[in-house]
């Protein structure tokens, strides 16, 4: 690969003079970034890292380069973001794809062209709220032992570290390129103590080439580093607050590396069914302060969150409860998910000492409110027994493992003979969320916590039907690598449910194509039906007719829980359990003239479709992440 015309990062102002240059034993030869007593070091010059994490997988490629600016805008001198390998390789059989959306050396160029460093954080796991913490599904199905030196996977990561660290190689900064460091694994302290592994993540990053600064990152907890640093690799911390604590920590382990946090928390992410969680300005701008303190570096986590796109939303675990994380990920954030300055910005780029004048607008063009008809075009059930054109026949209903499925739903059916009279239907192992029908009859929703449902029998046989939704994948802790579905056996009475035909449904995959083809199936499908709660669910469609293309915040007032495209993409799952009720639309998925807004309803569809000009993210509630 061809160098690129680069500037390097203004380094610490604080020093006029360049020191002695440090001794090159911290970090390979001719790397970009180095340390020595306590100091790090910039081409042989003073330098303090001051970072922003801005995700290229969660920006639109046309907003790119419009993001990195409103990041330098904020005095910032590096972008750092991850690399979530299930969002290039979704197949196991497919090569890693690094094209449009996913040309991450597109946006690394992108970032050195507009004068900034680039922090490259590649995993495997990435954690990020990400679905499965950045990990394949189809890695996870399988038996293995994620995360730790057994052979299966690190033959696996081996195998995508082949395709992409080379990538990353030909960008560093020793090579003309905006790369100056590289993340080691990913707060692996949280997770386990298998410390061969760390460092066979780190032979294999130097393995295929990478000679820039290597670090690993964990929270400030004996525990956490314990388990995740390594001898000769730099330490850096992950927090929310007490940075001196940290500090202090760090230094009495690690005397001679500079203080680096990789993460400031300086917001949080949002669960459904929960609060917006905030953190005041006052509160960010106060630890910031104290991280960038004596010569600290930082990287603000988030600069600018972006949104979850698709179904890529990761989940948490609490006490045997899933908590899916919601479509946007404005976190809080200086820049907010629609790139606007918000007052943590100004009070951010004040602590840092930025004089420059602001070069990006306060917030971009928007479309004026609009209120659009939602027209309901296929019945729920019709339309999807209509895509379920593949179906797998299994004694017990098929895993998404199974099917190959790493997000979306699957379709099962069976035809169970129900004895007259009232019986206990049991789901003994739902993940995450299903509904259930009886002759095409809704009979309710199950979960994980809520898993029975009555059913009143004929003697007859039924058409047992159960629709059954990923919410996310966890993306942390020991839940990483669940899997999906029905996962245990269905049960009328004590007696078990057998014959299951499933058809996965990737709505995630869907084309523009399949979409309109499932619509127009579903429609011809449902036209038999007469039951008027065909029109509660089902499929729906608005039509928006555009003139200048801008952002737009789409609301459904009185719709329940489903997910919303836009001209054929998926921009994300809605539920009217909060806390967020729009749905940002970015410009660059819109078009002059006539656009296609399309909603998936699953449990009652309203009667319009909402263009706002401004984010609803729900209620708020300050909320500020602190290690014990």
């Amino acid at each position: 690969m061809s160098s690129i015309t680069y500037s390097p990062a203004v380094t610490d102002s604080s020093t006029t003079q360049p020191s002695e240059p440090p001794s090159t034993t911290a970090t390979a030869s001719g790397a970009a970034l180095s340390w020595r007593d306590g100091r790090l070091y910039r081409g042989g010059v003073p330098h303090r890292i001051l970072s922003g994490s801005l995700h290229y997988f969660r920006v639109h490629p046309d907003l790119w380069q419009d993001r990195i600016r409103r990041i330098a805008d904020l005095g910032l001198n590096t972008v750092d973001t991850y690399v979530p390998w299930n969002f290039h390789q979704l197949h196991e059989d497919r090569s890693p794809r690094f094209d449009r959306w996913r040309d991450l050396e597109r946006f690394i160029r992108t970032v050195g062209e507009e004068g900034l460093d680039v922090v490259v954080r590649p995993g495997p796991y990435i954690c990020a709220e990400w679905s499965n913490g950045g990990l394949p599904s189809w890695l996870t199905a399988k038996e293995l032992a994620i995360r730790s030196s057994d052979p299966a996977f690190t033959t696996a990561v081996a195998r995508w570290f082949d395709h992409l660290i080379p990538r990353l190689a030909a960008l560093q900064a020793s090579r003309g390129g905006p790369v100056v460091a590289v993340q080691v694994e990913n707060e692996f302290g949280s997770y386990g103590d298998d410390h061969a592994y760390v460092r066979w993540c780190r032979d294999a990053l130097v393995e295929r080439g990478i000679g820039e600064l290597l670090f690993t990152a964990d929270g400030p907890t004996e525990l956490m580093l314990d388990g995740g640093t390594l001898p000769g690799t730099l330490t850096a911390a992950t927090l929310g607050s007490k940075p001196e604590a940290a500090r202090r920590l760090l230094v009495s382990r690690r005397p001679e590396e500079p203080f680096l946090v990789a993460e400031f928390w300086n917001g949080w992410f949002d669960h459904w069914g929960e609060r917006h969680h905030v953190r005041g300005v006052e509160s960010a701008v106060h630890t910031l302060r104290g991280i960038i303190a004596d010569h600290g570096s930082v990287s603000i986590y988030m600069a600018h969150g972006g949104t979850n796109f698709g179904l890529w939303a990761g989940a948490n675990e609490s006490d045997g409860r899933l908590e899916p994380v919601v479509t946007s990920y404005d976190s809080d954030a200086p820049i907010a998910e629609d790139g606007r300055l918000t007052p943590k910005f100004f009070a951010m780029r004040e602590a840092l000492g930025v004089r420059e004048p602001v070069r990006s607008a306060p917030r971009m063009p928007t479309l004026p409110p609009a209120h659009v008809p939602l027209v309901h075009r296929a019945g729920l059930l019709a339309a999807l027994r209509a895509a379920s054109a593949e179906t797998t026949t299994t004694p017990r209903p098929a895993s998404f493992e199974q099917l190959g499925l790493d997000a979306g739903m699957v379709l099962h059916t069976a035809h169970p003979r129900i004895p007259a009279g009232e019986h206990r239907l049991l789901f003994t192992d739902v993940r995450d969320r299903a509904r259930v029908f009886a002759d095409g009859i809704l009979l309710g929703v199950v979960d994980a916590r809520s898993p029975e449902l009555p059913v009143t029998g004929t003697g007859r046989l039924v058409r047992l039907e159960v629709l059954v939704e990923n919410l996310g994948r966890v993306n942390y802790g020991p839940g990483v690598g669940r899997h999906k579905g029905l996962l245990g056996p269905v049960l009328v009475d004590r007696r078990m449910v057998q014959d299951w035909q499933s058809a996965p449904l990737a709505l995630q995959e869907w084309s523009s194509a399949e979409l309109s083809d499932t619509l127009a199936a579903g429609f011809a499908s449902s036209s038999a039906e007469t039951a008027p709660a065909t029109e509660s669910t089902g499929f729906a469609v608005a039509e928006l007719h555009v003139g200048t293309p801008a952002d737009t915040f789409l609301a459904l007032p009185g719709s329940g829980h489903g997910l919303v495209w836009v001209n054929g993409f998926l921009l994300g799952r809605h539920w009217d359990i909060g806390p967020q009720v729009t749905l940002y639309c970015p410009a660059p998925l819109l078009r002059a003239g006539s656009n296609t807004v399309t909603v998936l309803e699953l449990e009652r569809l309203g009667k319009t479709l909402e263009l706002r000009d401004r984010a609803e993210l729900g209620p708020p509630e300050e909320y500020v992440e602190e290690f014990d």
